[in-house]
C-alpha cells in the first residue's frame, strides 16, 4: 500500500447548527445522537478539519486518543479514514484507541503535531444512554479556541464529507483482530503506548526516587487510587505501581470500560463514594481518584479527610519548592477561574507573584502560560495543572502531593490544618442544579442579573440569624486577557459582601441539551479556632440569602441540588 492513493468518497451532508463551538473546540451530546443522527459525527470532524490552518498536510501529523467510553472504537475508525482522505500525512493514536487528556496534550508538544483529537465527554456518564463528545486541541497542547476558526467557514452551505475506503479487520482462527490493528497496514498511523511519552515527561518534573521512598520505605505511606473505569487504568499501574512501587492493590478501578463499571466518572465525593468508603476505614493515608479522561482528581486523606479543589491548589502554589521543575523554572504568576475560592491569591501575596482571575475554562489559562505569565493554575472543578502542559493534569496533581507529603514528612490532613493556620480558611461549597430545562434557566440567570446590577442592590443588607451580610459588589463578570485584548463577556453572576463572602451564579450547558446552574459561596476565617467548622453550617446563610434571590427552588421545582461540591 505504500504510495498508494488512498480512495476518497465526497459525500454532501447538511450542516447541524448545535455543532457550533461556544467559545471552545468541543462538542459533548447525548451518545444517540452520535449514533442515530445521519453524518453527526463526521460533519462536525471535518469543520474541524476544514477551518483549522493545515498547510502542508502531507507533513502534518495529528494525535488522536479517547477515554475509551461507548462509541469510541467507531468514532476513532472514522477520525481516522476521515483524516487519511483529508490528506493528513500522520496519525498518532494510542493503543487500543486509549490516551488521556494529559498524554494528548504532552505528545502534541513533545513530537509539534499539528494537533489531536480527543474523544471523551470527560466526566459524564458513558454507555449507550451516556454522553460521548469530540475536543481538539491545537499546536500547542491546549484547547480550540475562537480565534483559531474560521467562524464564517465553519458552517458553509454544502459541506462534504471525505471518507475513505472502509478498512479491512483480518480475522484469524476465527477471532477478530485487535480493531487497530487494522490502522497499522495504513503507512500513515503509528500506533503507541498511551504511557510511555507521558511518564518520561512526568520522570523530568519530579523526584521519583523521593516518591519511592515514600511508598516503598520505612514506614511507607499506604494509597488507595481510583482510576474510575476510565482512561487512567494503564497510567496508574505503570506510574504508581511499575514505576513508584505502590503494591498492585493500591489501584481499583483501572480496567477502561465503555460505560464505566456503570459509575458516574467524576471524582467527587457524590460519586466517588468506593474510594470514600475505603478511606474512611483509616487503613490508608492518602487516596486519589480521577475523572474519564483524567483531567481531573480528587485527594482525599486519612479517615476520609477531604481537600476542597480550591484548596489543593492553594496548597500546591504554597509548596512548589518540593517540586525540582519550579526550582529550576521558577513562579512566575497562578491563574484561577473566577468561581475558584480566592484562596490562592493569599498565597500569591505572600509570595509577591500575580494572580489571573479568568472565566471556567482551560482555554485562558493556555495563553497565559504561552505568553509565560503563569506557572500553575487551576478551578474548583476538580481540575489543576501547570505549565508543563496545556491541559489540567490529574495525575500530575497527585505526584505533587505525593511530593509535597514526602517532603515536609506530614499527613494530608497535617499539611491542610498548617496552611489554614498560615493563611486562614475558606469554607467554600458548590450546589450544582443539573438537568433543567435550558428555558428556565435562561430566565433565572436573566432576572437575576437585572436584579444584582441594579444600583439599588450595592449595600443591601441581609439579615440570617445572627448574620448580616452587606453587599458590596456585584457584576456580571467579563475579562479581558491581558495577551491580546479578547473581552470575554457574560461568564457569571458576582455578589461580593463587606466581610469579602462571595455568592457566585453560573450557567452551564456543556451538554447542549440540558442545562446546568452553578451556584458558589465563600466566606473567609482566619481565626484558626474557627477552622473545624463543618462547611455547610459555615456557609448556610449565604446559601440562604442565594435561594432567596433566585428563587430557584421554586422556579425549578427543585427541593435542592442534585451534587453539592
Amino acid at each position: 500500500m505504500e504510495g498508494s492513493p488512498i480512495p476518497v468518497l465526497t459525500v454532501p451532508t447538511a450542516p447541524y447548527e448545535d455543532q457550533r463551538p461556544a467559545g471552545g473546540g468541543g462538542l459533548r451530546r447525548p451518545t444517540g445522537l452520535f449514533e442515530g443522527q445521519r453524518n453527526y459525527l463526521p460533519n462536525f470532524i471535518q469543520s474541524v478539519l476544514s477551518s483549522i490552518d493545515l498547510r502542508d498536510r502531507q507533513g502534518c501529523t495529528m494525535v488522536v486518543g479517547s477515554d475509551g467510553r461507548y462509541f469510541s472504537r467507531t468514532a476513532t475508525e472514522i477520525v481516522v479514514q476521515m483524516a487519511a482522505a483529508n490528506g493528513i500525512g500522520r496519525l498518532i493514536i494510542g493503543q487500543n484507541g486509549i490516551l488521556s487528556t494529559p498524554a494528548v496534550s504532552c505528545i502534541i508538544r513533545k513530537i509539534k503535531a499539528a494537533g489531536g483529537i480527543i474523544l471523551t465527554a470527560s466526566h459524564c456518564p458513558g454507555g449507550p444512554g451516556g454522553e460521548f463528545g469530540v475536543k481538539f486541541n491545537v499546536a500547542n497542547g491546549g484547547m480550540w479556541f475562537r480565534v483559531h476558526l474560521n467562524s464564517h467557514d465553519f458552517f458553509p452551505l454544502t459541506l462534504s464529507w471525505f471518507y475513505s475506503d472502509p478498512l479491512v479487520v483480518d480475522r484469524q482462527g476465527g477471532e477478530e483482530m485487535s480493531w487497530v490493528s487494522a490502522f497499522a497496514f495504513l503507512p500513515l498511523v503509528e500506533i503507541v503506548d498511551p504511557v510511555d511519552i507521558y511518564l518520561n515527561l512526568l520522570r523530568t518534573i519530579f523526584d521519583f526516587n523521593a516518591i519511592k521512598s515514600l511508598l516503598t520505605g520505612p514506614g511507607q505511606l499506604k494509597i488507595r487510587v481510583d482510576a474510575m473505569h476510565g482512561v487512567m487504568g494503564p497510567y496508574v499501574r505503570k506510574v504508581l505501581c511499575d514505576e513508584l512501587g505502590a503494591p498492585a492493590n493500591s489501584a481499583i478501578n483501572c480496567v477502561p470500560l465503555e460505560d464505566f463499571g456503570g459509575q458516574h466518572p467524576d471524582p467527587n465525593l457524590t460519586y466517588a463514594t468506593t474510594l470514600l468508603e475505603a478511606m474512611k476505614g483509616g487503613e490508608y493515608g492518602f487516596g486519589a481518584a480521577f475523572d474519564a479522561d483524567g483531567d481531573r482528581y480528587m485527594i482525599l486523606g486519612q479517615n476520609g479527610f477531604f481537600v476542597s479543589p480550591s484548596d489543593s491548589l492553594a496548597i500546591i502554589a504554597a509548596n512548589l519548592s518540593c517540586i525540582p521543575y519550579f526550582r529550576q523554572m521558577g513562579v512566575r504568576g497562578f491563574g484561577r477561574s473566577m468561581p475558584t475560592s480566592t484562596a490562592l491569591d493569599r498565597v500569591a501575596k505572600s509570595m509577591k507573584v500575580p494572580v489571573y482571575e479568568t472565566p471556567a475554562g482551560w482555554r485562558f489559562f493556555s495563553n497565559l502560560m504561552d505568553s509565560g505569565r503563569c506557572s500553575l493554575c487551576g478551578e474548583e472543578s476538580f481540575g489543576t495543572g501547570s505549565d508543563h502542559l496545556r491541559e489540567k493534569d490529574g495525575l500530575w496533581a497527585v505526584l505533587v502531593w505525593l511530593s509535597i507529603i514526602a517532603a515536609r514528612k506530614q499527613s494530608v490532613e497535617e499539611i491542610v490544618r498548617d496552611h489554614w493556620a498560615k493563611f486562614g480558611r475558606h469554607y467554600y461549597c458548590r450546589f450544582d442544579y443539573e438537568g433543567l430545562e435550558p428555558k428556565t434557566t435562561y430566565y433565572i440567570m436573566r432576572d437575576l442579573e437585572a436584579l444584582v446590577t441594579d444600583k439599588s442592590f450595592i449595600g443591601q443588607q441581609f439579615a440570617v440569624g445572627s448574620h448580616v451580610y452587606s453587599v458590596a459588589k456585584t457584576d456580571s463578570f467579563e475579562y479581558v486577557d491581558p495577551v491580546d485584548g479578547t473581552v470575554t463577556k457574560k461568564q457569571g453572576l458576582r455578589i461580593i459582601f463587606s466581610d469579602a463572602s462571595r455568592l457566585i451564579f453560573r450557567l452551564s450547558s456543556s451538554s447542549g441539551v440540558r442545562a446546568t446552574i452553578r451556584l458558589y459561596a465563600e466566606s473567609y476565617e482566619r481565626d484558626p479556632s474557627g477552622h473545624d467548622q463543618e462547611p455547610q453550617a459555615v456557609l448556610s446563610p449565604l446559601i440562604a440569602i442565594a435561594l432567596k434571590i433566585s428563587q430557584i427552588h421554586e422556579r425549578t421545582g427543585r427541593r435542592g441540588p442534585t451534587v453539592i461540591t
